[in-house]
């Protein structure tokens, strides 16, 4: 019985056994020397709360690169390989983060991942990823 009780307890309080969800978007192509603007749209969790919330790309070839994280409290870090490019922000009314990133080359194709992450190094939750190349 105690364990009914348990068990009718987390279905009833909504989204307590809800799975954090994150969901990029952005445009698939972008042109030499423009800037590159990503949405990370994330559902179940707000950003406000706690945690990390990251962007991570994966070049062809399949080398991951971290590129930097907005906390919750609006603090950034970013990549210092990137750091004179990049900008992290968020909009915490339509619980969501950007990833701009000015001054692209083709070197900057790649799939771009949004993440949850616990601290600085484990990334627990992802999005799908969104492909982005940069031609002209």
């Amino acid at each position: 019985m105690k364990v009914l009780s348990l068990l009718y307890l987390l279905t009833a309080i909504p989204g307590i056994l809800s799975t954090v969800q994150l969901q990029e978007s952005g445009p698939g192509l972008v042109k030499p020397s423009q800037s590159l603007s990503l949405t990370c749209s994330v559902t179940d969790f707000s950003i406000t709360s706690g945690y990390y919330w990251h962007w991570i790309r994966q070049f062809p070839g399949n080398k991951l690169e971290w590129m930097g994280y907005i906390s919750y409290d609006g603090s950034n870090g970013y990549n210092p390989s990137l750091k004179n490019r990049i900008s992290i922000t968020r909009d915490t009314s339509k619980n969501q983060f950007f990833l701009k990133l000015n001054s692209v080359t083709t070197e900057d194709t790649a799939t771009y991942y949004c993440t949850r992450g616990d601290g600085y190094h484990f990334f627990t939750y992802w999005g799908q990823g969104t492909l982005v190349t940069v031609s002209a």
